[in-house]
C-alpha cells in the first residue's frame, strides 16, 4: 500500500516596494541594502527565493500615502519611512517572473477602487505571462485618503466593501473564464488565429459591478491566478471562507491562530469548500543567528532604531485615526475605533489587554512587529518554534516579514529552510510549474 506523502509547510515572503515592511526601523539597519528603486534588487530577490523553494513572494500595497484627517500626517509618515509602497508591484512582479519559474507571485489590488475589468486584465495577464505563478491578494481597502485618491470623499461601509467585492469575484471569475482552454490556436496554415465559438461573454451583472467582457486575455496554465485573503472581522472571514486559497493569519500567539485556523476552516464547509481547499497561513517575524544570543543582540539592535513617537505615526495607517495625539502612558485599552483594519485592530487591542499595555509600548511593539510575533533564536531554536505552531494546529505554514534586506531571506534560506527540510517540514524541490497545486499539495 503506497505511503501518504507527509504535509509541508507553505513559506511565502512578504515585501515591499518601499523601504520597510514590518520593522519600520529596517531602512535604518546597516545590512538593509537602500536598492529599493533597482529593479535588479527584486530579481536577486526572486532568485534567492526559489533558491530557498519558497511557495511565493508576496507584495502588500496600498493605493495613498496615508494621512489621517488630512491634516498633513502623510509628512510624518514619508520622513520615518513608514510602510508605503514606491513602486507599483505589478510592473516588479513582471521583472521578477522572468528570472524565476517556480516561485508564486502576488500582489495586493484593492476591489473597492480599481474597476473590475482592469482588475481582471492586469491579473490575467501576470498569470499568463508567469505561466500559471500569479496569485491575488484582494483588499477592501480601510483609508479616506485612497478613497480621495479615485474621486470620492469616505470608504463605503465595510459590508458593503464586502458585498461589493463578492461582486468583483464573481466577475473576474467569469471573466477569466472567458477563453476555453484551447480556444487559441494560431494556425497560419489554415489562417485561424483563435476558434471565435470558444471565447464568451461575461455578462455579469450585479447589484454594484457589471461588465460585458470577453476578457481580451486567454486563459492562464492554472486557469486563473490563486486568490489570496487577510480578512479578520466576522464579514471579512466569511469572504475569505468563500474565496480565499491561502489567507493571512495576523494574530499573535498559538491559541488565537489555532481558534482563528479553525473558525475559517469551518465557515468554508458552510460554502461548500473542503478545508484543504486553502492554507492558512501564520504572519511572523524571523530573527535567527547563529546562537541565541547572537540573535538577541540583533533583535535589540533593530529595535532601537524607532521610536514610541514613530510608533504612533505608523498606527495611524492601520487604525483609521491619528494616534499620535494619544497620551502615551495611557492604557491602550481605552482606546476605542471602528474604523481601519479590523484584524490588526482587534490585534493590538487584545495583546495590550491581557498585558496591560499603555501607549507608548504598543507604539513601540507596533513599529518594530505590527504585533505579529517575532521568532528570535538560533537555527534550531527558530525552526523549533516554527514547528510547534505548524504541528499544533495553528497555521499550514508562515507568512515571513524581513526586519533587514535581504539579509533576513538569506538567513532564511541559508539558515532554517535546511533545518527545516532535515525534518521532512518544507520541500527540498518544487513538484509543480504553477502556483495553485504548489500552494495546496506542499509536499
Amino acid at each position: 500500500m503506497a505511503m501518504t506523502a507527509k504535509r509541508k509547510m507553505n513559506l511565502v515572503a512578504s515585501v515591499v516596494t518601499g523601504a520597510t515592511v514590518h520593522h519600520h526601523g529596517m531602512w535604518r539597519h546597516p545590512d538593509t541594502a537602500s536598492d529599493f528603486l533597482d529593479p535588479a534588487s527584486y530579481e536577486n530577490l526572486a532568485r534567492l527565493l526559489e533558491h530557498g523553494k519558497f511557495d511565493a513572494v508576496f507584495f502588500a500595497d496600498g493605493l495613498a500615502i496615508p494621512d489621517m484627517g488630512g491634516r498633513g500626517s502623510h509628512a510624518r509618515i514619508i520622513e520615518h519611512g513608514g510602510a508605503f509602497s514606491l513602486l507599483d508591484p505589478l510592473q516588479v512582479l513582471v521583472i521578477m517572473s522572468r528570472v524565476t519559474q517556480n516561485l508564486g507571485l502576488g500582489l495586493t489590488l484593492s476591489a473597492t477602487h480599481i474597476p473590475t475589468y482592469l482588475l481582471a486584465r492586469a491579473m490575467g495577464t501576470l498569470d499568463v505571462i508567469s505561466k500559471g505563478r500569479a496569485a491575488w491578494n484582494v483588499v477592501t481597502s480601510t483609508m479616506d485618503a485612497e478613497v480621495q485618491n479615485f474621486g470620492a470623499d469616505a470608504l463605503l461601509p465595510r459590508k458593503v466593501r464586502y458585498d461589493r467585492a463578492d461582486e468583483v469575484l464573481e466577475a473576474c471569475l467569469k471573466l477569466w473564464a472567458s477563453w476555453e482552454e484551447d480556444a487559441l490556436v494560431v494556425n497560419k496554415a489554415s489562417g485561424q488565429f483563435a476558434v471565435g465559438s470558444k471565447v464568451h461573454c461575461a455578462n455579469y451583472q450585479g447589484q454594484w459591478v457589471r461588465t460585458k467582457g470577453p476578457l481580451g486575455v486567454p486563459r492562464s496554465p492554472q486557469d486563473h491566478p490563486v486568490i489570496m485573503q487577510a480578512g479578520a472581522s466576522d464579514r471579512g472571514r466569511d469572504f475569505a471562507a468563500r474565496w480565499a486559497e491561502i489567507i493571512f493569519a495576523a494574530q499573535s500567539d498559538l491559541k488565537s491562530l489555532k481558534t482563528f485556523h479553525d473558525d475559517v476552516k469551518g465557515r468554508m464547509e458552510k460554502h461548500g469548500r473542503r478545508s484543504e481547499d486553502c492554507v492558512i497561513l501564520a504572519s511572523v517575524d524571523i530573527i535567527a543567528a547563529e546562537t541565541e544570543s547572537i540573535a538577541r543582540q540583533k533583535q535589540a539592535y533593530v529595535e532601537e532604531l524607532v521610536t514610541p513617537e514613530h510608533g504612533l505615526t505608523i498606527m495611524a495607517d492601520y487604525l483609521g485615526f491619528d494616534a499620535s495625539q494619544l497620551p502615551l502612558d495611557q492604557p491602550m485599552m481605552d482606546v476605542r475605533t471602528e474604523s481601519g483594519s479590523r484584524g490588526v485592530v482587534e490585534n493590538v487591542l487584545r495583546s495590550s489587554g491581557s498585558e496591560g499595555l499603555t501607549v507608548r509600548e504598543v507604539a513601540r511593539r507596533f513599529a518594530t512587529s505590527v504585533f505579529t510575533p517575532q521568532i528570535v533564536g538560533s537555527t534550531t531554536q527558530v525552526a523549533d518554534q516554527l514547528q510547534h505552531l505548524f504541528e499544533n494546529g495553528a497555521c499550514d505554514g508562515f507568512i515571513l516579514a524581513p526586519t533587514t534586506m535581504p539579509g533576513t531571506f538569506e538567513q532564511i534560506v541559508r539558515m532554517v529552510v535546511p533545518e527545516l527540510q532535515r525534518r521532512g517540514l518544507f520541500r527540498k524541490e518544487y513538484r509543480h510549474n504553477t502556483l495553485r497545486p504548489t500552494i495546496l499539495t506542499a509536499e
